[in-house]
């Protein structure tokens, strides 16, 4: 979809939200956390009476646009550094960035048995086609390069790998059958079964540390505050993520 059109069609839906009255929060989320988000937005929408619209994405278009003035109440990033750029830049409220999540990653195939030891079902090389998402756009992707470079094998699967948008898309790949394997989040595969998975030991990549901004002042500073609640880190951690401070 080209640019002007998606503008289009955010300006769009901001116009229809305000017609419909009430307090409306729109929240940039990474696209690994839309399986969570949902029930976050959820349960905030029923204590509140507050509307929240998410706009799902991968953090690096969503700094992106947020730059270009998209006017968007909050950020969900998938990292910590495109928050950290933006509190730079002067682009946030002042004190509103904290981390909201801990992300995990997986390698993961819908065909049993094909993952048992990550490390050796990686280097055999008993597969055509491996989904990660794109490390200059996606954490996770960030998190998959870090993961096979500790493991030796970064550049000798670069004829391999099948590069996704964002882990959402990675995720799709293998779903799809367009790849045997992929290094997706592990809260994509919450409430899934069958297939076959090794959860990558956390000394192979850096803390996939998940931050929030509040871009300008508003309803939507209400629900940062509340994901902080205990009530949201129950949801979080049943998502598949680990909540800040538990032990990875």
């Amino acid at each position: 979809m080209q640019p002007a059109i998606k503008t289009f069609l955010l300006t769009l839906l901001i116009l229809i939200s305000e017609v419909a009255g009430g307090d409306v929060i729109r929240i940039a989320t990474a696209s690994n956390f839309m399986t969570v988000m949902p029930a976050l937005a959820d349960a905030f929408e029923a204590q509140s009476g507050h509307t929240v619209i998410l706009i799902p994405g991968s953090s690096g278009k969503h700094y992106a646009q947020i730059l270009n003035g998209a006017p968007f109440e909050a950020f969900f990033s998938a990292d910590a550094r495109r928050p950290a750029e933006l509190e730079r830049r002067g682009r946030i409220v002042d004190g509103s960035r904290y981390t909201y999540a801990i992300g995990r990653l997986v390698l993961w195939s819908p065909v049993p048995g094909l993952v048992g030891d990550g490390a050796d079902t990686l280097g055999s090389g008993a597969f055509r086609r491996l989904a990660i998402a794109n490390p200059r756009l996606a954490p996770y992707g960030e998190a998959a390069r870090q993961t096979l470079e500790s493991l030796g094998l970064w550049n000798g699967l670069q004829d391999r790998l099948v590069r996704g948008e964002n882990v959402a898309q990675a995720f799709q790949f293998v779903h799809s059958g367009n790849a045997e394997l992929g290094l997706v989040a592990l809260s994509q595969l919450v409430g899934r079964d069958g297939g076959s998975q090794w959860l990558v030991p956390a000394e192979r990549y850096a803390p996939i540390e998940q931050q929030a901004v509040l871009l300008r002042e508003g309803p939507a500073r209400s629900f940062l505050d509340w994901v902080r609640s205990e009530a949201a880190r129950d949801i979080i951690e049943a998502g598949g993520y680990l909540a800040p401070g538990s032990p990875r």
